[in-house]
């Protein structure tokens, strides 16, 4: 059972990040974010966020900016959300996970293509 409180407040965390940090990222020209995972250390004292811009690539140096100052102006808010007596320290990390996933498809796609037009220039002989 002490497994599964770190993975609730993970969930409760992402829930409101998911509210809160659009609203906290005042400048809509920096885009958004997409929270792709939230882990909670056993004592519930860190708190790690994986984020990627959303649409993946790479964020701007503005963007990563701002996730961090919105890091610090969150604990308070997201601690009393959760009516923890201390909240988490929020630890943003770039994900980089999704743009792999994408790599990996897209090259499984061409090898799948590849094997596809060898196939098809491979066809046995039509019989005399």
């Amino acid at each position: 059972m002490a497994g599964y409180r770190p993975k609730r407040v993970a969930e409760m965390i992402h829930r409101e990040l998911a509210v809160r940090l659009p609203q906290s990222l005042k400048d809509p020209g920096l885009g958004f974010v997409s929270i792709t995972h939230v882990e909670v250390t056993r004592d519930l004292g860190v708190a790690r966020i994986s984020w990627s811009p959303l649409g993946g690539g790479e964020p701007s140096p503005e963007l990563v900016q701002a996730v961090d100052e919105a890091s610090r102006a969150l604990r308070g808010p997201i601690g009393r959300a959760l009516r923890m007596r201390h909240a988490p320290e929020l630890r943003f990390l770039l994900d980089g996970h999704t743009d792999a996933a994408v790599r990996m498809t897209t090259l499984l796609n061409e090898i799948r293509q590849d094997l596809d037009a060898r196939d098809q220039t491979d066809e046995p002989e039509g019989e005399e």
